[in-house]
């Protein structure tokens, strides 16, 4: 199995749409994550299927850009409307990608779509964790991640960035009769199985971490990586939302 690593810009205010923070494929111009200043959110997750890969789709990353650059008026219901219309336009195209979820929405309510199944969740008060299957498929390290972070909260009173980053950076394995078959192989499945992935060929180059307070400011830090897993820099980013 090999794997081909795209060149990235970190995450910034991009010049082109300047209240859109978030990396960007320096390729395709897409990204896997930002946010906006009025508040709108959006991640993505390829679905790992190595029998089904269409090497003449559409970037995914645009999924992610088309939904954070495009406006929205918080003071009405412009919002909702927005997404059930671009959860209509994406169903409609979703065979022009390769799989994914898409996590999508604003602070105040999210969702995640995954174009492989054509299903829809909502996000809704409690902890989730998403990898590269669907929202309720409990691969270990997902579960592993959920029941760290669900231990952490009930423990603290507020929220110290470098303990989620430790989450993050957990590298033990899964056991092998817990591991995932998704067509890679074992020695893959095992290399991949842990939440911080190091391998001489492929790695965790970024962790990002999104908060917003209960004063409605956003906390947005990513974290990169060498190609050894070494910490390089992090990147923090703090702004007021509008329009709330």
């Amino acid at each position: 199995m090999s794997f081909t690593i795209e060149p990235t810009a970190p995450s910034s205010y991009w010049p082109s749409a300047p209240d859109v923070l978030a990396g960007r494929d320096l390729e395709a111009g897409g990204t896997w994550m930002g946010v906006t200043r009025n508040g709108k959110i959006a991640a993505l997750t390829n679905v790992r299927d190595p029998n089904n890969i269409n090497k003449n789709a559409v970037s995914r990353g645009e999924l992610v850009a088309n939904w954070l650059m495009q406006n929205t008026d918080f003071q009405d219901d412009g919002i909702e409307n927005e997404r059930d219309d671009y959860l209509s336009q994406i169903r409609r195209n979703r065979h022009q990608y390769n799989g994914y979820n898409l996590v999508y929405g604003d602070v105040n309510q999210l969702c995640v779509y995954n174009n492989v199944n054509d299903t829809t969740h909502a996000i809704t008060k409690g902890v989730y964790g998403l990898s590269n299957a669907d929202l309720v498929t409990p691969w270990p390290k997902v579960t592993q991640g959920v029941s760290a972070l669900n231990k952490y909260v009930a423990q603290t009173n507020s929220i110290d960035d470098n303990a989620l980053f430790d989450i993050l950076a957990q590298e033990n394995k899964a056991e092998d009769n817990a591991l995932p078959d998704t067509g890679i192989g074992y020695e893959w499945e095992k290399a991949l199985s842990s939440i911080f992935i190091q391998t001489p060929q492929y790695g965790t180059r970024t962790s990002t971490l999104l908060l917003v307070d209960k004063h409605h400011c956003v906390h947005y830090k990513e974290r990169r990586f060498s190609s050894k897993g070494i910490p390089e820099e992090t990147l923090t980013f703090s702004f007021d939302l509008q329009m709330l």
